[in-house]
Order: structure tokens, then sequence, then C-alpha cells
């Protein structure tokens, strides 16, 4: 606890308050501290200090270096603004850079795995990624239009403004999302080297920026991020993308239909599949991004195409029809 006894106002990170001062030089000598401890919001907000990976009641602090950097970095968005803010924040973190005793590391002291606690410190974190990128942003995005709209014009600004730096955008979506009008509109309002695929199922979500930092749910309502700077796993994440990408449909610039098979649609085959695994209709939905209706629809199609009058019979029907043959 601070032990003020005054109440917190909110504040800018280069006006530290002497309350936050205190307890951000205390987690720096002593490595954490307790979450509970912590009654100025400020040092949370602006990134001073973090959730632990392997106990989110502690919070350890970052580097004042590493804060630093991404304290200017966030000015990507008001720059005019931020040229004033530099020389403020230089002169409020040179004297903890002394304490914390690092001022010649840099890349070092960026831990390799770090917990994203809310929405804003996700977005934020993944906006000062982007703002730094400039070769390729790679995608997985399993949610339904709606959910994707809700950040879609953050998204937009980010995208076009790494797109007119020359870079490239590839995205995977689930086929679900194919034909949905704002899915559509997006892509043609991005002008630039920008790709879309979609799969039946597809992973979580993940987004690879140039091969250096991933970010992917650390729980399962997304409010939890995790932010990946370990080499090897960036590698597979990107391994992963590719050959997920491979097996992909073009949707945009130019889509590709996948055609039907013995009256049997591409939809309808992907709930075959699943269906001899022997997966419930609810699994099924969520794993094809769809609703429960809509998947008991789709089998009831498949159902009548194949003749089938029961759900055992139509898994014995599947296996004989041979829509599941990829030589077919």
């Amino acid at each position: 606890m601070s032990g003020l006894g005054a109440p917190h106002h909110p504040h800018r990170a280069e006006d530290l308050c002497a309350a936050g001062r205190e307890l951000y030089e205390r987690a720096l000598r002593e490595g954490h501290i307790p979450a509970a401890a912590v009654d100025v919001p400020c040092l949370v907000d602006s990134g001073l200090l973090h959730p632990a990976l392997d106990d989110p009641g502690r919070l350890e602090p970052v580097a004042p270096v590493v804060a630093l950097h991404r304290l200017l970095r966030t000015a990507e968005e008001r720059i005019a603004e931020e040229r004033r803010r530099e020389a403020q924040l230089t002169e409020e973190f040179e004297p903890l850079i002394r304490i914390d005793g690092r001022w010649t590391e840099s890349a070092a002291d960026i831990p390799a795995l770090r917990l994203l606690d809310g929405n804003a410190r996700i977005n934020s974190a993944i906006t000062e990624a982007m703002a730094e990128a400039g070769k390729e942003v790679l995608c997985v995005q399993p949610y339904t239009a709606r959910k994707a709209a809700a950040v879609r014009p953050l998204a937009r600004q980010r995208d076009q403004a790494l797109l007119d730096r020359g870079g490239r955008i590839r995205t995977i979506y689930q086929h679900t999302l194919r034909h949905a009008p704002d899915i559509i509109a997006y892509q043609e309002q991005l002008n630039g080297d920008h790709e879309v695929r979609t799969l039946d199922q597809v992973t979580d979500r993940l987004i690879v920026v140039d091969g250096r930092i991933a970010f992917l749910p650390a729980n399962a309502d997304g409010t939890l991020a995790l932010e990946v700077r370990q080499p090897a796993l960036l590698r597979h994440f990107v391994t992963t993308f590719d050959r997920l990408w491979h097996l992909a449909t073009p949707m945009y610039p130019k889509a590709v239909q996948t055609p039907s098979l013995g009256g049997v649609t591409p939809r309808q085959r992907a709930i075959a599949a699943l269906l001899t695994e022997g997966h419930t209709d609810a699994v099924i939905a969520e794993r094809l991004g769809m609703n429960v209706r809509t998947a008991r629809l789709h089998i009831a199609k498949l159902a009548a195409t194949l003749g089938s009058e029961s759900r055992a019979q139509l898994g014995y029907l599947i296996a004989r029809s041979g829509v599941l043959d990829p030589d077919r």
C-alpha cells in the first residue's frame, strides 16, 4: 500500500505520482510485489508492472529501459504530442534505470513470454508491435463476423499503416465468414498486399508480427493474452501458419470455390468428417464456427443426400459413399 492516505488521481506516465514511484522502486529492488499491495492503478495502466506468468496474484516490474521504450513507441497515433513527451519520459526514467542497473541492456531485458491482462492492454501491445512491423503479419481469426466487427476500426488503422509501409498481411478465417458482407467490405477497403484464405477448422486466434513477436489467447474469453518473443515458439507458429495456408481456400483478392462431390457440398464434407469421428452436434458446430441449429440443418441435408434414415446409418453411408476420399 502507498500509505499516503490521499485518493489516487489519473495521470499520464510522464507525471508518475509519488505513490506509484515508491511502489515501482520497491518492485525493482525486490523483483515483485503482491497485486493486493498496489492501490495506484497507474503502474499497471502504464505497463510498469505486469502479472507474473506463474502467479497472476503477483506483479513483476518491467525493466525501466524497456518500459521507457514501450511508452515512447505508443505515440504512433499522436506523433506531434509524443515529441513533447519524449524529453519528460526520459528525464523521469533515467533515475529508475540507474536503480535497476541495466542501462546497457536492451532486447535481452524484454521477456520471452509476457501475460497481458485486459482488452485495452492487449490491443495496445498489438498496435505497438504493428507500428514497428515492416515485413509481414500472419493472422488466424476464428471469430464470428459480429466479434470481428467490434475491433475492426482499430485493426483497419494499423493494417493500412503496415500496408502503406510496403508490408504484407495474410489472414486465415473460417469458411463460415466467406460470405460475411462486413468481412468482404473490410478487405476491399484495404489497399496493399493482403490476402485472405479460409478453412473449415482453424486454430485459436493467432497474430505473428514479422516473425519476431506473436499474440495468442491465454484464457477462454480472450481477456488474457500471451505475448511471445521466444524464437523456437515463433518458428513453430510461422511453420504451422504456412501449412494451414497451403491447405486453405483462397477468398481474397480472388475467391476459389471448392466444388461439390456427388451432391455433397464442401461444408457437408467437413461435417461428415467430424461425424465419422463421433463428435456431437455441439462440438461440430463449435469446430466449424457455426451455431448448433445450422449444423443440424447441414446434417439433415447430408442425410437426405445419402439416403440415411438414422445417425448410425449415416456414418456407414458416409464411409461407403467415398465423399471423404481425397482422391475422388
